[in-house]
């Protein structure tokens, strides 16, 4: 039977199956669906050839939309990425029109409204308060990946978060990152009382592991961890699987006998989770079932790229026996060197990261996000329109693509930087004093063709983590309390999780502690290749979300949760309220590997320090300048970046 197509208002009947109907497939929920990045509208025939045409490289919602609210495709929706990949492929210059020079001039200009792009200004306008400021992003909202969904239902509005999840980080805030936290009126210590750490413990619901028949032969739902003996004895694998498991977990085995541990330790920097398992442990391969998608949300890659150092330092089972102690190993990756302050420097608002980056914009454009606190402006409502008002000191310019930075003049104080973007399908310049590029550095050799050689080389090598945060907006959530389960690992499915939202309230926004209201789902998918090279499996990821319909990702939510909920009641055709899948093609900075990244055993200045260096009256932040995927290294290179251009 062929696959449904969608179309602006749902789906059409005479090509559904009935198992398409099962799963509401055409219920009136509102969505939009894109075939290759192209949008297919009402009456849309199926997509021809790509080839770049200027006129239609925008498709981003009419003026007076109110991005939060909307839902389907979302994260790096259509409209933010054509033009770029269109320059890449030297095709945009060969069909764009020659700039309208608008006359506007800056004391500085922002490539990204992203976190750090937003910090960059806030310490910009702190130095010099006078300062004009514009900000360029290619999206039709800020925040960058710090990205805020909403649902409404009855009058209410229900918030999910598309993107940077929580203030958190493995290592200690800096003083920088702290003193911003500080000043945007974050108490980090509030954090005990504005989660309900409680909730879901109180209603016996747990973590949880899916088997899909696919893969073992019958779905079944079993409750707890794979730590537990009652699990290993539900789980529907092999005597030999179950064997091994035990063995892994219980047994205190040193696979490498007669080495010191530093020697142990470089070992396991060279080797992944999978191999020791495997080569060293001798286990079934099956056992891996259990852990590779574990390290998904923290690396985008599963155990077969990760370092077995790592994974020891995750806490991983398999080196009970082999003495090691917690000082960080050759090219151990941060995240496995959590300590007690990262530990407690923690915090989750109910929109995620976006909060931060809303308490940024209002600093900068106070009138656009109404209240002065912290708990208000998690109800406050954006007021998009005053983003951009002619003669503002601050203006925040979105779906504005920048095309291209260079220098203008004569070498010297007065030079000027030239910015030229894309609005209303038109391309435009400005003028700016200086410029702080706070956006992804993969795009930026191709923006600043000026850049040297070796630095576009090192801009070049932070290939993202391509990763999907979808939210789910459900009837009720009876179907978990009935069930037990919190989270469901979904090992099987196009999404590899699915759990109930954070049981966080702050202000007069409350978190649903009743079962039989309605909730926000967060599922999460890294879209990895395993076997690959990691940067390769990042490359084939982001083809994969490029490629890949939202009829596509939708029909797999609503199989995904019939058949790993279905025993509570959970019906996909009625419970689902609103889908919004947040495609991030370029998610997480990519951090270093010892797996692959030789320079960190052989010292020397690593990419992302050469990536960074200033270039005349042009600096650059982002977290992609640290290597290091989380908002203090965000917001850190944001005051970096200023401190080079006003020295």
């Amino acid at each position: 039977m062929p696959s449904p197509t969608a179309n602006g208002r749902g789906y059409n009947p005479v090509i559904m199956t009935n198992d398409d109907r099962q799963l509401g497939m055409g219920s009136p929920i509102t969505r939009r669906d894109f075939l290759n990045g192209v949008a297919v509208g009402v009456g849309a025939t199926a997509a021809g050839s790509l080839v770049p045409d200027f006129s239609t490289l925008f498709a981003q919602g009419p003026a007076g939309t109110y991005p939060p609210a909307l839902t389907g495709l979302r994260g790096s929706h259509v409209g933010s990425f054509e033009v770029f990949h269109a320059m890449k492929d030297g095709a945009f210059w060969k069909t764009a029109p020659a700039p309208q020079v608008t006359g506007e001039e800056y004391d500085l200009v922002v490539v990204g409204a992203g976190i750090s792009g937003l910090a960059a200004a806030h310490y910009y306008r702190k130095a010099r308060p006078d300062a004009r400021v514009l900000l360029l992003d290619n999206h039709d909202d800020f925040g960058g990946h710090a990205k805020r969904n909403e649902f409404t239902h009855n009058g209410r509005t229900y918030l999910g978060y598309g993107g940077t999840q929580s203030i958190d980080s493995p290592a200690p805030f800096s003083a920088v990152s702290k003193a911003l936290v500080s000043e945007l009126g974050i108490d980090m210590a509030r954090y005990s009382t504005a989660l309900d750490s409680g909730l879901y413990k109180s209603l016996g619901l747990r973590s949880s592991f899916f088997f899909d028949k696919e893969t073992y032969g019958a779905d079944r739902l079993v409750t707890g961890d794979v730590s537990e003996e009652r699990f290993r004895a539900a789980a529907p694998v092999s005597d030999a699987v179950r064997r091994d498991l035990t063995r892994l977990l219980t047994e205190r085995f040193d696979p490498m006998p007669g080495l010191s541990v530093a020697e142990k330790k470089a070992r396991l920097a060279r080797m992944s989770y999978t191999d020791f398992i495997t080569k060293l442990w001798k286990l079934d391969a099956g056992v891996l079932r259990f852990y590779q998608t574990r390290t998904h949300g923290l690396f985008g890659v599963g155990v077969d790229g990760v370092p077995a150092q790592d994974a020891f330092g995750l806490g991983f089972p398999g080196f009970a026996g082999m003495g090691l102690d917690d000082t960080p190993g050759p090219g151990q990756n941060f995240d496995s060197i959590r300590n007690e302050e990262a530990q407690n420097y923690y915090f989750h608002f109910p929109d995620g990261n976006a909060t931060v980056a809303r308490l940024l914009a209002r600093r900068l454009i106070p009138s656009a996000i109404p209240g002065t606190t912290l708990d208000d402006v998690v109800t406050a409502k954006a007021d998009y329109s005053k983003l951009d008002i002619a003669g503002a000191p601050v203006r925040i310019r979105l779906s504005s693509p920048v095309m291209r930075v260079r220098h203008m003049g004569a070498t010297g104080s007065g030079q000027r930087v030239e910015v030229a973007y894309l609005q209303d399908k038109t391309l435009k310049t400005v003028s700016a004093r200086s410029v702080v590029l706070a956006c992804w550095h993969t795009a930026i050799p191709s923006i600043c063709p000026e850049l040297p050689a070796a630095q576009k080389t090192a801009l070049d090598y932070a290939i993202k983590v391509p990763l999907v945060y979808t939210n789910v907006f459900i009837r009720n959530w009876t179907a978990f309390q009935k069930l037990g389960v919190q989270r469901v690992s979904t090992p099987g499915f196009w999404h590899t999780s699915v759990g109930l939202d954070f049981p966080v309230s702050l202000g007069s926004y409350k978190h649903q502690t009743n079962p039989a209201e309605p909730i926000v789902l967060h599922l999460t998918k890294s879209a990895c290749r395993p076997g690959l090279p990691t940067r390769e499996q990042h490359r084939a990821g982001r083809a994969e979300l490029l490629s890949t319909s939202f009829a596509t990702i939708e029909r797999n939510i609503r199989e995904q949760l019939g058949r790993a909920l279905g025993g509570g009641g959970f019906d996909p055709a009625t419970d689902i309220l609103g889908i919004t899948v947040n495609r991030w093609p370029h998610g997480y900075a990519y951090q270093y590997n010892s797996l692959e990244d030789d320079f960190w055993f052989k010292g020397g200045e690593q990419p992302c320090a050469v990536a960074r260096r200033q270039h005349g009256r042009i600096a650059i932040a982002n977290a992609d300048a640290a290597a290091y995927s989380y908002t203090d290294a965000a917001i850190d290179h944001a005051h970096r970046a200023v401190q080079e251009l006003l020295a």
